[in-house]
């Protein structure tokens, strides 16, 4: 089975339509209920009729899509990779785990698939929404006719939510003045609790709550993106569950990891030191040796040729090797991190009792890993989309802070401050 984010829109929706039975709407949105009362000459001679309620049917299942960010195949533990992933680990083991997962190798594109279960051109998103020129199926204007998978839910019953990474918004509708109906809340998402763009910084983050800015704990040393968004998530789960025992939600839950900027905090960055000294050229041969051993991938799988444009680990000097390992460390701290804190959201559905009646779905990964890092790695990913190039020995220079310097953000330097300024 080969299932793409359109089939999976579908699974989502069909899942629902096979619980709701014969009844189920399959033009939305439902046609107004007939009256059933009577109207008399007063009150007194008239019959009451409210509008039934449409509920879901009772046993719905609740449903916690995941979708990561820049993630490649052989990066998590589960598909045999070297950063753990404990949470998406004890998923496979539970449930189903697919190993040829199809995308459109970007972000805006694979993520408006997703949340129709259409074609990304049908989407008029071809590229990301930034790169949006007007000729059809380019334009980022999702037409209208093409509802998500959070409306037919919605409109059957369910409560719904988005957290996290959107990019399906027009770039040039983003602002405060709208229009607001190709935002999150506008295509059947009750609430949202994330940001617009492609990516956002963990420590000072551009977040939106529903369509309304909003600034994080700026005074917060230990404040973190990732861990905020759950803790939003956690709190409205469990609000739903004291409100509306019965009634099921959907959370499509987005975080921005793995894309740039890689944050993460130290304690967890420090977890990592010294695994990746091995270089990139043994990992690739450690990682497929687990995927064969796993059954992910077939006993006679050989590995690609490393790219020219790549060196070989070993031509590398001290200095380099010690840079990149450590790159890696932040990356691998990140990810680890992340699914950390999508297992605190699955623990607190435990605690509700609800966890066997929810549907989790872990996609990891949006469309793979992304090359804008270049081969030397970046201190800030728009530098590249500027070309301006960076020099090497400024990087070994803040090696140790690029869990910050990858955002042009530490809160302790105003010099580095000065730097994001003059960065963006």
């Amino acid at each position: 089975m080969k299932p793409s984010s359109v089939a999976l829109t579908g699974v989502l929706v069909s899942l629902f339509l096979a619980t709701v039975g014969v009844g189920a709407q399959e033009v939305l949105p439902q046609p107004a209920a007939p009256f059933k009362g009577h109207i008399g000459p007063t009150v007194q001679d008239s019959t009451l009729d409210f509008p039934p309620a449409i509920n879901a049917p009772k046993g719905a299942p609740n449903i916690l899509l995941i979708l990561t960010d820049d993630v490649g195949f052989g990066a998590s533990s589960t598909f045999g990779g070297p950063i753990a992933t404990p949470t998406m680990d004890q998923l496979a083991k539970d449930g189903l785990r697919y190993t040829q997962f199809h995308t459109t190798a970007l972000c805006s594109p694979t993520r408006a698939a997703l949340l129709t279960g259409r074609n990304h051109h049908s989407n008029a998103t071809g590229v990301i929404m930034e790169l949006a020129t007007g000729f059809p199926g380019y334009n980022s204007l999702m037409p209208k006719t093409n509802g998500t998978f959070a409306e037919i839910l919605r409109q059957n019953g369910y409560n719904t939510a988005w957290y996290g990474k959107n990019h399906n918004v027009p770039d040039w509708q983003s602002s405060q003045a709208g229009p607001f109906d190709l935002w999150p809340t506008g295509l059947g998402f009750e609430y949202f609790y994330g940001f617009l763009g492609g990516d956002t910084s963990q420590w000072a983050p551009a977040i939106f709550e529903n369509n309304k800015p909003i600034e994080p704990a700026h005074d917060d040393p230990n404040y973190f993106f990732e861990n905020d968004m759950a803790n939003h998530a956690i709190e409205r789960i469990r609000m739903l569950h004291a409100v509306a025992p019965d009634k099921p939600w959907v959370v499509y839950y987005a975080p921005g990891t793995a894309h740039a900027p890689h944050h993460a905090p130290k304690d967890w960055i420090a977890k990592f030191k010294g695994q990746f000294d091995m270089g990139w050229d043994k990992m690739r041969e450690e990682t497929l040796a687990r995927q064969k051993a796993m059954g992910i991938v077939p006993p006679d799988t050989q590995l690609t040729p490393r790219p020219k444009e790549i060196q070989a680990w070993d031509s590398l000097d001290a200095d380099h090797k010690k840079v990149y390992a450590h790159m890696m460390e932040v990356y691998a701290a990140a990810l680890s991190y992340c699914d950390t804190q999508m297992g605190r959201i699955l623990q607190a559905i435990n605690d509700m009792g609800e966890l066997d009646n929810t549907l989790v779905i872990y996609i990891q990964g949006d469309n793979g890993a992304s090359a804008e890092g270049t081969p030397q790695g970046l201190l800030n990913e728009m530098s590249v989309f500027n070309g301006i190039p960076e020099d090497f020995k400024q990087v070994m220079a803040q090696m140790d802070d690029l869990e910050r310097i990858s955002a042009g953000l530490n809160r302790d330097s105003p010099e580095d401050l000065d730097r994001r300024i003059s960065w963006h």
